[in-house]
């Protein structure tokens, strides 16, 4: 059964790999779309007169929050055309803390439409995360790994940045910041036969997105991006500066990532995410790479049973893995809808995700267990959206070097939910 199940995620992969590119298609021009408009759950701002809430404070949930909510958004150009004040505000019912932004930012070039921007944040984040800082503001009404998360660590920062649209196909920012670390696992870093628990970090970011296809333009919101024409692609450098305001640690971190997708006149389509990650350096855990997990980490099938993310790794279970060196390759073949009825249209979806990766010095890692990816990690499945108010239904088996005794242990089943505005 096993060696049936590989043979069939394995050619459900290699079919999606093997697909031929379409015929290319016109685009919209930038003048077409500007005067389009948009509806507020589209860009995750509701404008309120002068002020634009944003629609991602409002409410979250996770393991060590519960129920999070808030309220934030930015002034719009009927209060101050050349400068923007910002922020938001949430509470926490499960940890009773209150977290916070507070910020402002000023134009200081409007044809380049380059914002200089100085902010303080107080909250938690997810140890093991990479943001690309210049990859478009994404927005959903839930945010589907959340609800799962189980490690999270506390920072209080200070940032400035500049973003500016060097051209109108490559996005930049730099940002300065200076942070301080608390842990709130049982985790220490090692240093020079040191533990360090909680931490300070200076660090200096260049990054850089460049989308070679794709008109846009960019406004007080963020990039508005139409005709998703790829490749896209994302670099990043992070240089973290010891001795700098109290700060502990040298380290430099590298990511690249290309975002490709082909659209096809059968109306099927493949979007292939190709991403690295590197870190050097006297690095911890709660700043290095995870591939994006999504398994909650429940005995059974069905307690497993949650929200598939749109980019994770569903069988990969929370905190089973870390690295200093990451690859991770994910396709997704997305078949013709179905028309089952003129309403009654879902879509059949073929996924195939792969990780690759490994860390130098893990002792140096203390209190949270956790394993390398020195062997290629390997899922398949499919997802059937859009069967009802935009929920659908995925499947996913792990196999190959990391499958795990267990048979139940290797599959995850979730439900999905994709709603367009």
């Amino acid at each position: 059964m096993r060696k049936l199940l590989f043979l069939v995620f394995f050619s459900l992969g290699f079919y999606v790999v093997a697909q031929e590119p379409a015929i290319q298609t016109d685009k919209d021009s930038i003048s077409s779309v500007a005067d389009k408009k948009e509806h507020p759950l589209s860009s995750g701002y509701y404008p309120v007169g002068f002020f634009d809430i944003d629609l991602k404070t409002l409410i979250k949930y996770n393991n060590y929050e519960s129920f999070r909510l808030g309220i934030g958004g930015l002034t719009n150009d009927k209060l101050f055309e050349k400068y923007k004040l910002g922020g938001y505000v949430a509470y926490g019912f499960k940890d009773k803390a209150l977290k916070y932004s507070l910020g402002a930012s000023a134009r200081v070039n409007k044809e380049k439409k380059a914002w200089l921007s100085v902010y303080y944040v107080d909250d938690i984040k997810e140890i093991g995360t990479f943001d690309f800082l210049t990859d478009a503001r994404v927005y959903s009404i839930f945010e589907p790994r959340l609800v799962n998360i189980i490690q999270f660590y506390k920072y209080r920062k200070w940032y400035a940045n500049i973003t500016s649209e060097l051209s109108p196909k490559i996005l930049s920012e730099f940002r300065v910041e200076h942070s301080n670390v608390e842990n709130i696992e049982s985790y220490y870093f090692i240093k020079d036969g040191r533990p360090y628990k909680d931490y300070q970090l200076a660090e200096a970011t260049v990054s850089l997105r460049i989308s070679p296809k794709t008109n846009f333009f960019t406004n007080e919101d963020g990039t508005k991006e139409y005709f998703d024409g790829f490749p896209k692609i994302s670099a990043q450098i992070t240089q973290g500066f010891k001795d700098v305001a109290g700060s502990d640690f040298n380290y430099t971190k590298f990511g690249l990532k290309l975002d490709y997708y082909i659209k096809r006149t059968d109306l099927s389509s493949t979007n292939i995410l190709l991403e690295g990650t590197l870190a050097t350096g006297d690095v911890p855990l709660t700043h290095l790479f995870h591939s994006y997990p999504n398994q909650p980490t429940k005995d059974e099938i069905l307690q497993r049973f949650s929200v598939a993310g749109v980019q994770s790794f569903e069988t990969m279970y929370f905190g089973e893995f870390f690295s200093d060196k990451l690859t991770t390759l994910q396709v997704k073949h997305s078949l013709r809808r179905f028309k089952l009825t003129e309403k009654w249209k879902p879509e059949l979806v073929l996924i195939t995700r792969h990780a690759w990766g490994d860390m130098a010095n893990t002792d140096r890692h203390f209190g949270i267990p956790f394993n390398t990816l020195e062997h290629l990690y390997n899922e398949s499945g499919f997802e059937v959206n859009k069967i009802l108010f935009g929920f659908g239904l995925s499947a996913a088996y792990r196999y190959g070097y990391y499958n795990l005794p267990r048979f139940s242990d290797n599959i995850s089943f979730k439900f999905t939910f994709y709603l367009k505005i």
